[in-house]
């Protein structure tokens, strides 16, 4: 089993909510990361999937210390960085990086290529000194599949999947242990997100990266990761291995996902059961009592609205079904792995 290089545990992130303009009175919270533990091994990918709204981004940014926890821990390798500031929170963000959703807008306009993937160098100079640096940012645009040549071009120069491909060059530049890709292929075509995949994998080999892949794409997720989490309204509610999730999902939320899933066989398609769920995600900012996905579920009961389901290992399930699930009745569909 490889070692946990990141540990995150019952970590919390809450925007308060405020009322007046002078006298500022806080009248309540949205909840966008609400309790969440999980770790990730070194060399794996960790999916992350979930509507928009669910916390995902929030969780990213936590993560890299962009927001400030409020309360939890994050460890790396053991370390916890969620207090961090200063010189011990820049020496810490070396080893994570983040490569961002839209290659649009990530990237500054007025930069070259050269300048955009050269910066973390003048943040960290002991990773490349300044006579190497011309030499180390075409290095990198040759290892993301981009002509060296092209390191005094602008980002209007590239299209969407260049300019994503930029983007990883720029995040591996610090050579470092976790990338977390928030949504990297969702502004992107079909056909270029395919290659923007096979570049993360080959990558992950080469330079033995972690990786925490965030996306609304279960296919995708499916391609790339080792393990997925899905979350809802701010909450895991379903983590495992790729297998357990996709063949033998036992959250009603992650069977639901998974009916909405394309499929290409017209016969699977017709003999497959769509899950449509009623109503409306409820508001971060007032959550539903106990289970937060009651009020969208066909199973709920009373005591779904009186107790929080933990997310654990159900009793009543053994073998390829038994992995966490934070259900009271937690169970495999058969349908939602077609």
């Amino acid at each position: 089993m490889a070692e946990n290089i990141l540990e995150v545990k019952d970590l919390v992130k809450h925007y308060p909510l405020t009322q007046g303009i002078l006298l500022k009175k806080q009248v309540g919270a949205v909840k966008a990361v609400d309790g969440i533990s999980f770790e990730l091994k070194k060399g794996e990918t960790l999916g992350i999937v979930g509507e928009s709204g669910c916390g995902k981004s929030t969780l990213a940014k936590v993560l890299m210390n962009l927001e400030r926890a409020t309360s939890g821990q994050v460890l790396f390798k053991g370390e916890d960085i969620s207090t961090l500031q200063g010189a011990a929170l820049k020496a810490v963000r070396r080893n994570i990086q983040m490569v961002f959703q839209d290659p649009y807008t990530s990237l500054n306009p007025r930069m070259t290529v050269g300048d955009i993937i050269g910066e973390p160098f003048e943040i960290h100079p002991e990773v490349a000194p300044k006579g190497d640096r011309r030499k180390a940012v075409q290095d990198l645009l040759d290892v993301v599949g981009l002509n060296p040549e092209y390191i005094n071009r602008y980002p209007h120069q590239f299209s969407g999947g260049q300019r994503q491909r930029i983007g990883i060059a720029r995040g591996l530049a610090l050579k470092p242990e976790i990338i977390i890709c928030d949504e990297p292929v969702s502004a992107l075509d079909v056909s270029v997100q395919a290659q923007v995949i096979n570049l993360l994998e080959q990558l992950q080999g080469e330079f033995g990266l972690s990786y925490m892949f965030i996306a609304h794409d279960l296919s995708i997720v499916r391609h790339i990761s080792d393990r997925v989490g899905v979350m809802y309204l701010g909450k895991m509610v379903e983590i495992g291995s790729d297998e357990e999730i996709y063949e033998n999902a036992t959250h009603p939320y992650t069977q639901a996902l998974l009916s909405a899933v394309p499929v290409p066989d017209p016969a699977a398609r017709e003999s497959r059961e769509r899950i449509i769920l009623s109503g409306d995600i409820p508001s971060p900012a007032n959550p539903p009592s106990g289970c937060r996905f009651r009020t969208r579920c066909w199973k709920a009961e009373e005591r779904c609205a009186e107790e929080v389901p933990l997310l654990a290992v159900p009793s009543l399930l053994e073998g390829p079904a038994a992995h966490e699930s934070a259900c009271h009745f937690a169970e495999v569909r058969e349908q939602a792995a077609a």
